[in-house]
């Protein structure tokens, strides 16, 4: 594990001028203390690894130092070419680059390692449209995606509910959820994201955008989906639960609200049931989602929802009689 991480350490400094010990810990997963120790371990055995004391101080390597532990593990080469999504690359017109990059590192690995390509294909795949739903590739992706690649102003027309209008975006990253593709873009100062598929216009504009390079696509989209999914939550109910209808809660409702919600509730009564505040998107979703819990939940509030749930567990009764 240290060795991994040692050769790691090396790898990331031969790649920078210098590293800070925060910017190396976070890197590695360890702390800034590892981190000088790892260094002076790396000094020990002959790698010239020299650090810069002060304020702006770091790590960095000297004379020009390059290590020769660039060969790919089995592992690492296979994990290379999991890291690919095909299907969504043809979507974005890159299908061509790709294969041609794939086979250039293929051709470049040692002999026992040029089964790697089969061997990661043969064990996964990645199906990313969502069940009951057919997939739709926009057709304005592949100028959408050149003009990402190219840090390149796009002049677009969007569709809203309020009716169509026009934007000057510059695009940051695209983002491939559940078979449907958004675009994560700065408009006026601001970071929005775009259903690819509302866009009825695209036009890449000759200007180049200068991007920020803080912004990060994945830690931003999470954040976004986090509150999108907040957002829906519009209505509160009050519920009771079984010690099972608490294990069984964050799979038939948004998981984030359930567990925030157990949190908060009060310790369980005597017969180990927890009484909650459930934000939900609406009755109706409320009503369909705590079905699957059957017995196991009570509704409290608000009394027509407790009514459904009670006239759907009378009808069952009556079928079952």
């Amino acid at each position: 594990m240290r060795a991994a991480r040692l050769i790691k350490m090396v790898l990331l400094l031969q790649s920078r001028p210098s590293m800070t010990a925060a910017e190396l810990a976070g890197e590695l997963e360890v702390s800034e203390r590892t981190v000088t120790r790892d260094a002076q371990a790396l000094s020990e055995a002959g790698v010239p690894v020299y650090a810069d004391r002060g304020r702006t101080g770091g790590y960095r390597l000297v004379g020009g130092y390059r290590t020769r532990l660039t060969g790919l593990a089995r592992g690492e080469a296979e994990a290379l070419f999991l890291s690919g999504v095909p299907g969504a690359l043809r979507e974005m017109g890159l299908g061509d680059v790709s294969s041609a990059a794939r086979l250039k590192v293929s051709a470049a690995l040692m002999p026992s390692l040029r089964d790697a390509p089969e061997s990661a294909a043969r064990r996964f795949h990645l199906d990313a449209p969502g069940w009951y739903q057919e997939p739709r590739t926009p057709e304005l992706l592949p100028a959408v995606a050149e003009a990402v690649w190219g840090d390149r102003l796009l002049a677009v027309r969007y569709r809203r509910a309020d009716g169509e209008v026009a934007r000057e975006l510059a695009p940051y990253g695209l983002v491939l959820k559940a078979g449907v593709w958004y675009l994560c873009a700065c408009a006026g100062g601001g970071f929005r994201v775009y259903r690819l598929d509302r866009f009825t216009a695209v036009e890449p504009l000759a200007e180049r955008f200068v991007r920020d390079e803080s912004f990060d696509l994945p830690g931003f989209w999470e954040e976004r989906a986090a509150q999108f999914a907040r957002s829906l939550l519009r209505t509160e109910i009050g519920i009771r639960l079984s010690p099972a209808g608490v294990r069984a809660l964050p799979h038939v409702v948004d998981r984030a609200s359930a567990h925030e919600a157990l949190d908060a509730a009060p310790a369980p009564d005597e017969r180990g049931r927890v009484t909650l505040t459930l934000p939900v998107e609406s009755e109706d979703v409320a009503y369909t989602q705590l079905l699957g819990l059957g017995a196991e939940v009570e509704v409290l509030r608000p009394l027509t929802l407790r009514t459904r749930l009670a006239e759907s567990a009378e009808r069952v009764r009556a079928l079952y009689a």
